[in-house]
């Protein structure tokens, strides 16, 4: 319908469903309108229209369309030898430099790359005698409007403008009355059709779980039937992860999205269409104009942003005239949204039914097969995969994803694992100890710490015998005893029973290490008393050690030394313990004459009443007091203080005295 109205040079405004052939509607007419040196010889054209300028320009928004669109052109022009260039973001400038300087027929680029040749002057864009803007709806939402406004104004103003979308929103048709001339507007459709999808596209609607989605998809992809298969995603991180795990359960799939770089892209698609990959997960920058032979089922993992975006995902499969299956996975956060979609595109899914992966309808729908798992059978792994295909050397811009990621190691289904005894072999200081290990049980379980830690090594060296202090302090008056515990004493008998490891000469044990303190010097009386207390003690049963009281020091005044006098008939005193000081407390030194001190038996102390003030004062105070206190003042002043000046009080109506 577009082919007759196109080729008389009218402008058009094309409307039809994904997968009608667009492409072919503005590409014959831009082949026929360029003019080429085989026209020239055949004398179809003069030679003043020849020129190595641009003729025709095509923009689209996308890299992946761009190149898809090239190619189709190419593929078309082949007979006539028309060159057609693609210019987009993500390669070199200077590859597609040069050939503008050899010459060009037929422009296809993106909006950015195409203004920055030409503000740079390399691209000349007087000579452009066509305009054809593919997808203008998605340029709109992309935000390119303002930059294709740019663009045409940078175009002559006489020349043939066709504009095709599948979706023809207001600011389109705005764009289209600023910048076209008495343009036809062609929606072309199907009787068959129903609504805004094509016939022959099978539409399942599921509401699925997100964490069992990889698990469903990876039962989808083994269905009766199924050819190359698109999945679909929202973020770009999803559809880089989803592409790791369908590679971990051995499907050959790849991926496009915006992180990857253009090698890497191009790359994926090229094994795409090639078949050595058979799933391609990507994002909606693949969803517009993507042409290819094959694709039999798209997934859409997350449901798409609105009704036009799933048009076009649902539009790569069912191409010219085939069959498709399409699938969508709705999220239970996603069910409003699925809701308007629904809704604009009168759909008979409002209300998705709840399916798992292992949901008996859904193997019944899909034609899965019975028992079908979410790993891949090794002999249904025939595909070369992603690595069989090489990334070019674009020469690409910025440094993000130039070389693709290696792929992940397969999933196997490992053997079930049995469990083995531990052997476990007895080591002493590094050293294996041989036959000496088959102890017999008692000998392990009885306690020897002294024997295993005070016998020699292997080796010959000489052990280390760790220092033990077991020692409790008994005091008697100013001596003290120290008390060794049994321990003690037995450990070098214990030592001495221990059978040898080895056959190497045994080392002399150490005997354990003890500390005793020195008696404190004391006068000789004090010394006779003190043994003879300790003989006392000695003839009576000895107190328990943890009764021990642990004597106490006591600070003499400054100057002189204490003699106790110690009556060993009396019971001994002993000080109250009373909590250690951080820093030393320096007794006072009085005045008063020294007294010397005695020890006493123990008595309870006099309780120290305390000073009170009177309440109130007596009246029987003798006035001598003032009088003595008066008399005082000028004994004080005589030392060289000086008397303070008392303020004299002047009565009222009292005579004051002349000055």
């Amino acid at each position: 319908m577009t082919l007759p109205v196109a080729l008389a040079g009218s402008d058009v405004i094309g409307q039809a469903k994904t997968g009608t052939g667009k492409t072919l509607g503005f590409g014959l007419p831009l082949l026929e309108r360029v003019t080429v040196p085989a026209d020239v010889e055949a004398g179809r054209a003069e030679t003043g229209r020849l020129t190595d300028a641009p003729q025709a320009l095509v923009v689209v928004p996308t890299r992946e369309l761009c190149q898809q669109v090239t190619n189709d052109l190419l593929t078309a022009g082949k007979v006539r030898n028309v060159r057609v260039l693609a210019i987009y973001g993500g390669r070199a400038y200077e590859p597609q430099v040069e050939a503008l300087k050899k010459g060009v027929d037929i422009i296809v680029g993106t909006p950015g790359r195409l203004l920055d040749l030409a503000g740079q002057k390399k691209l000349d864009l007087s000579h452009i005698r066509a305009l054809v803007l593919d997808e203008a709806d998605e340029m709109l939402d992309l935000g390119f409007l303002p930059d294709v406004e740019k663009i045409m104004k940078m175009l002559p103003p006489k020349r043939q403008t066709m504009l095709f979308s599948a979706t023809m929103p207001g600011a389109v048709i705005g764009l289209a009355r600023k910048y076209m001339s008495q343009p036809t507007h062609i929606s072309a459709t199907s009787p068959d059709d129903e609504g805004a999808t094509v016939k022959n596209i099978t539409q399942h609607v599921f509401r699925a779980h997100n964490m069992d989605k990889p698990e469903l998809v990876s039962r989808i992809l083994q269905a009766d039937g199924r050819g190359l298969a698109m999945i679909f995603c929202r973020t770009k991180r999803t559809a880089a992860d989803i592409a790791d795990q369908l590679e971990k359960r051995g499907f050959a799939s790849g991926a496009v999205h915006g992180d990857l770089g253009q090698g890497a892209r191009e790359q994926a698609l090229r094994a795409f269409r090639n078949g050595k990959v058979d799933v391609l997960v990507c994002t909606d920058v693949a969803a517009r104009g993507i042409d290819v032979e094959g694709v039999t089922h798209v997934i859409n993992y997350q449901t798409p942003e609105d009704e036009k975006t799933y048009l076009h995902r649902v539009g790569r499969t069912g191409r010219a005239g085939a069959k498709g299956i399409a699938v969508t996975l709705v999220d239970w956060d996603d069910i409003p949204r699925w809701k308007l979609i629904n809704k604009a595109l009168d759909l008979p899914f409002d209300e998705p039914e709840e399916t798992y992966s292992t949901s008996p309808h859904l193997y019944e729908i899909l034609s899965i097969p019975t028992g079908t798992k979410g790993i891949l059978p090794r002999a249904d792994r025939t595909r070369a995969g992603l690595r069989a295909e090489e990334v070019e050397d674009l020469g690409e811009t910025g440094g993000r994803g130039r070389k693709p990621a290696a792929a992940p190691a397969p999933v196997e289904e490992l053997p079930e694992r049995t469990r083995t005894p531990r052997q476990r072999r007895r080591t002493r200081n590094g050293s294996d100890l041989g036959d000496a290990a088959a102890v017999t049980p008692a000998a392990e379980s009885a306690p020897e710490p002294a024997a295993e830690e005070s016998a020699p090594p292997s080796d010959g060296t000489e052990p280390r015998t760790p220092r033990r202090r077991r020692r409790t302090r008994a005091t008697t008056g100013s001596a003290t005893a120290v008390i060794e515990t049994p321990a003690a004493t037995e450990a070098p008998a214990a030592e001495a029973t221990a059978p040898p490891l080895d056959e190497a000469p045994a080392a002399a044990p150490r005997t354990p290490r003890t500390r005793t303190r020195k008696p404190a010097k004391a006068d000789p009386e004090a010394a006779s008393t003190s043994t003879s207390t300790s003989e006392a003690s000695a003839s009576t049963p000895a107190p328990a050690p943890a009764a021990a009281a642990r004597p106490t020091r006591s600070r003499a005044p400054r100057g002189r030394t204490p003699s106790p006098v110690v009556d060993a008939s009396a019971e001994v005193y002993q000080a109250p313990a009373r909590p250690r000081l951080k820093r030393p407390v320096r007794a006072r030194v009085s005045a008063e004459p020294e007294v010397d001190f005695q020890m006493a038996p123990m008595s309870e102390p006099e309780p120290v009443q305390p000073r009170r003030r009177p309440a109130t004062r007596t009246a029987s105070k003798p006035k001598t007091e003032k009088s003595a206190v008066k008399k005082s003042e000028p004994a004080a002043s005589a030392e060289g203080e000086s008397k303070p000046r008392r303020r004299r009080t002047v009565r009222r109506g009292a005579s004051q005295p002349e000055s």
